[in-house]
Order: structure tokens, then C-alpha cells, then sequence
């Protein structure tokens, strides 16, 4: 098939990739506009951008497509038969919409409805969720409203980060359009409701929770929340979570809630410190309270909760430590609280 793909990040170059392997030709790519990044505020290109520009693509930056009538021409000009949008970060006009014959398909990090919206993955791993996947979903006006033609579940281990799941998930929306698109092509052109129907999509149900664009306030961790809510921050934001540390902030890069009910998800040491922790009585500390050290793995934290062994971490203007390199780093020791008083 004749392809226009929509995308930004990382998480879309896969899929990217996938589609022209699979024998579709591209005709073009959009992608957001390069942003200004890293100390020096020089404009960098989009993943997809680079990867597209690698791959002799034509590539298209509108800043909002929506307004950009001249970019619609022009995209409408290239003949698709279909779009595919992973990840792209605007929402399509219904002009859009409504030109490619065989429709507009969106790859989507969760299972719909749960989780619509910018950020599914962090917030799947922020609120606890056993499972996510991805669906492959016919777009509509609506911000993830549209019904979904395939969808794949993943379980989410305890001790995964956003990036790692992540990782997991684009390979899986790259597997799950390359599946798609036969279908697609198969169920043929022709009125929207009409290719719906011959292709059996599935309505989405009831209940959806929006996944809302995260902030730099979200960033923040505070010690006086559980140990486990403590860690799915930790988890769903790597690697931008962090504590403050003097007048800086120190990134949370890795924990374990030492929670005993948990032990067959934590790492051995994680499991025997929570049969620890769990069988005495957590000292009376403020949270964010240094209460062991443990050699070559880290830092147990009193929390709100159940204790926190902390990792991985990285001090401002340092690489990121881990087990012993991280004991020394941070200079604690037992009964002095994380961030205060540090140089």
C-alpha cells in the first residue's frame, strides 16, 4: 500500500521501519518541527525525522496541521492510500481525515479505552496497572475515541521502567500494523462505515481515563507516600524522577518497594530485605530517613509506607550510579535524611 506515517519519538521509528520492510511504500512522513534541546537550545530533528531523512523519505514539519492548509495540499498531493499514525503528537483535522480511501489508522500505546491520550505508558506504570498493550484503531475526531481493529495485551513486571516497556511496546505496535494493513487493504476502499463494518472492528467500551501530559511538578518524588507509589514514579517517569538534593535535584533512576507481599517480583536482595523489613517494626524516622545501607545495592529509605531500596541514581552533573558506586556517591549514612544538608 501507498503509506503516509505520522510520527515523532523514538517509540514510532520501529513501526516506521516495519512498514516499509513489509514492501508498503512510503510517499512521505510527517513529523513535529525540529525543537530547540540540551544546554546549547540547538534545534534537533524529530527520531522519525532522522530515521526518515536516513531512508530518503520526503518529510513534512507542520507546526499545527490543522491550520496549515498548504501542508494539507501538499499531503493530499502525494496520493496515499492510507495513513498510519503512531505517536505524532497533534490531532488530524477531519480533512484529513477523510482523504485516504482506505482510512486514517492509529497505533496506540494501551488498551483502549483506558488510558487515551499523551502519556499512556507512564501512566499505565504510575497507577499500578498488572497489564497494557497496544491497539491498532481506526481514527476518528474524537482524542482516541475511534473503534479498535486488533489490539495485543502485555503484562507489566514490577521492577520495568517507562523506557523498557516502551522499548516493548513500539516493537509491538510495529508487529500489529504490519498485521493490519493486509486486512485494511483486503476490506477495500469505499464509504468509512461501510470498510468498518467489512473489516469487524470492536467499538470501544465504556470507561475511559484520559492520559494527561505529564509535568515537571509529577516529577517530584516525596518520601512520605508509600514505598510503591514511591517506586511507580520512579518506574513510570525514568528517567525524570527525582528528589531535591541542596539547592539541585537527584534523579531517581531504579528502586524496589520492599513490600512482602511482592517478594516473587523483587530481585533476591529486594525479596530478603522486604522478609526483613516486613517482620519488624520500621523504625519511628522521618520519611526519606536513610535506615540501612546495603552493600553493593544500595540505600533502604524509610517511605510513607513500606521501606524503598534505592538503586540507581544520578547526582547533578554526574553519570548515573548504582549499588556500591552509588553508597559512596551520595555520602549518607544511617539516620540522616536524603536531599538535606547535602553538599
Amino acid at each position: 500500500m501507498r503509506i503516509l506515517f505520522w510520527g515523532t519519538p523514538a517509540y514510532a521509528v520501529a513501526s516506521l521501519d516495519a512498514l516499509q520492510q513489509a514492501g508498503h511504500e512510503l510517499v512521505g512522513v510527517v513529523s513535529q518541527p525540529d525543537r530547540r534541546r540540551g544546554r546549547g537550545k540547538s534545534l534537533v530533528a524529530s527520531a522519525v525525522k532522522q530515521r526518515a531523512l536516513e531512508l530518503g523519505l520526503p518529510v513534512f514539519t507542520p507546526e499545527r496541521i490543522r491550520r496549515d492548509l498548504a501542508c494539507q495540499q501538499a499531503l493530499a498531493a502525494l496520493g496515499a492510500d492510507v495513513s498510519v499514525v503512531v505517536a505524532f503528537g497533534q490531532i488530524l483535522p477531519p480533512a484529513v481525515l477523510a482523504k485516504p480511501p482506505f482510512g486514517c489508522w492509529n497505533g496506540h500505546g494501551s488498551l483502549l479505552p483506558r488510558w487515551r491520550g499523551a502519556a499512556p505508558i507512564q501512566w499505565a506504570l504510575l497507577e499500578g496497572d498488572a497489564d497494557t498493550g497496544v491497539g491498532i484503531m481506526a481514527m476518528e475526531e474524537g482524542l482516541d475515541t475511534g473503534p479498535v481493529l486488533l489490539e495485543r495485551r502485555l503484562p507489566i513486571p514490577l521492577l520495568q521502567n517507562a523506557g523498557q516497556l516502551g522499548e516493548r511496546l513500539a516493537q509491538l505496535t510495529a508487529d500489529l500494523l504490519v498485521e493490519a494493513l493486509p486486512r485494511i487493504q483486503a476490506a477495500g476502499p469505499g464509504p468509512e462505515a461501510e470498510r468498518l463494518d467489512r473489516l469487524g472492528v470492536r467499538p470501544q467500551d465504556a470507561g475511559a481515563t484520559h492520559a494527561r501530559q505529564l509535568t515537571k511538578e509529577d516529577t517530584l518524588v516525596r518520601w512520605d507516600a508509600t514505598g510503591l507509589a514511591i517506586h511507580r514514579r520512579v518506574m513510570g517517569l525514568f528517567p525524570q524522577a527525582s528528589c531535591p538534593w541542596g539547592a539541585e535535584r537527584l534523579k531517581l533512576l531504579a528502586t524496589e518497594p520492599l513490600v512482602g507481599r511482592l517478594a516473587d517480583q523483587l530481585t533476591p536482595v529486594g525479596a530478603a530485605l522486604a522478609a526483613r523489613w516486613s517482620g519488624e517494626a520500621t523504625p519511628p524516622v522521618a520519611p526519606g530517613t536513610v535506615l540501612e545501607l546495603v552493600e553493593g545495592e544500595g540505600l533502604v529509605l524509610a517511605s510513607g509506607g513500606c521501606p524503598v531500596l534505592l538503586r540507581q541514581a544520578q547526582l547533578p552533573g554526574r553519570r548515573a550510579s548504582e549499588g556500591q558506586a552509588l553508597i559512596q556517591q551520595l555520602g549518607l549514612v544511617p539516620g540522616e535524611l536524603i536531599g538535606v544538608n547535602t553538599p
